[in-house]
């Protein structure tokens, strides 16, 4: 009984106080830059917090910012469970963003029940086969996955470049043609008069569900058992009877799945078409989400929160320090949560081994 008390223990501070210490950290670290350009931290970091915790709009724009990192996150997360590094949700976002795009363009007419399921499973294959193709090659060849992700991401950048500029573009401009009316996924605003001109919208429902199905995959499921497993030991795992390439393969499409969702939030939400350049680094920072919360999926959701706090943030202080200095405290935040997080939670863990061993003496 004290063994599982003290195990419990373990896990709420390694999951929970752990990154919680890590952020406030970095935010002390943060508050040292600002006051080297000038700038009184206090005031920045309470006109950052106000603005975007403070009022609707604010809230609106901070929900906005974190469904991206959300499903990016969650990408990750999965991929990481199964003992891969998927670096290629960017990549993945982009093609699953431009297909919910492509088949928008061409299903005018059909009803809303039946449209806006078919736009988001058109972001779901497409970046699903886009996360498919590491997986399958990192089963059948042992081809690294960073590699195989990283080089997938400028295929992808230049794929959706070529055809959103010279295809199927608007003229004069770097988008496609907009998606049909009924496959328009609603705004806030649209209900909620305090959020009017936030771009927000319920995508931000379909993230939460995707947290939720990636939870009870990953910790319900017998797949989704297997799939830790091999991440844990794929050795091992093969010894016991579970087929380790189907579940390397598996994680991967899933992974990309998962990101090319960003699409319901940008393409279906928001502006209505694909545009070139619209993700600026999301895949990317899904890494950091995912491991600020613990490749727990609603961690996940928590840390997205922080880094969409943070990019909405860095737009609302720009006019108290530099604009360069904004990006710095993203990177900041970003470094110093990840590796101190490893830090404090290698000291905890030891911390728990000793108290464990001298409660059992």
């Amino acid at each position: 009984m004290a063994e599982k008390r003290h195990w419990l223990e373990h896990s709420i501070t390694q999951n929970f106080f752990v990154p919680v210490l890590a952020v406030v950290l970095s935010f002390a670290v943060g508050a040292i830059f600002i006051a080297i350009v000038g700038q009184n931290p206090i005031e920045v970091y309470y006109v950052l917090f106000s603005q975007t915790l403070g009022n609707e709009y604010g809230i609106g724009q901070l929900l906005f910012k974190t469904t991206p990192l959300i499903f990016a996150g969650l990408s990750v997360a999965i991929c990481f469970k199964a003992g891969l590094f998927n670096i290629g949700a960017e990549g993945q976002l982009q093609i699953g963003a431009f297909a919910t795009a492509l088949v928008g363009m061409y299903t005018f007419g059909v009803p809303a029940f039946i449209e806006i399921p078919l736009l988001v499973l058109a972001g779901i294959v497409g970046g699903g086969i886009w996360g498919f193709i590491p997986g399958y090659l990192k089963a059948k060849t042992g081809a690294h996955e960073v590699i195989n992700t990283i080089m997938l991401n400028f295929v992808a950048l230049a794929l959706v470049s070529y055809f959103a500029t010279n295809i199927y573009n608007v003229p004069a401009t770097v988008h496609t043609p907009s998606i049909a009316p009924t496959g328009r996924i609603p705004r806030f605003d649209v209900f909620f008069s305090g959020f009017e001109g936030s771009p927000v919208n319920f995508s931000i429902l379909i993230a939460i569900v995707a947290a939720i199905f990636v939870w009870y995959y990953i910790d319900r499921t017998r797949p989704g058992y297997e799939l830790r497993v091999v991440g844990l030991n794929a050795k091992a795992a093969e010894f016991g009877g579970i087929n380790v390439a189907r579940n390397l393969i598996l994680s991967m499409t899933i992974g990309g799945a998962l990101a090319g969702l960003v699409g319901t939030n940008y393409v279906m939400g928001y502006k209505y078409y694909f545009e070139e350049g619209f993700s600026t680094g999301t895949g990317f920072m899904g890494i950091a989400v995912a491991l600020l919360g613990n490749n727990n999926p609603f961690g996940v959701i928590l840390a997205a929160l922080l880094f969409g706090m943070l990019e909405y943030g860095g737009l609302v202080i720009n006019t108290m320090v530099p604009k360069e200095l904004v990006s710095i405290l993203q990177a900041i935040v970003i470094i110093f949560v990840i590796s101190s997080n490893k830090i404090f939670r290698k000291t905890l863990v030891n911390y728990m081994k000793t108290r464990t061993l001298s409660v059992n003496q």
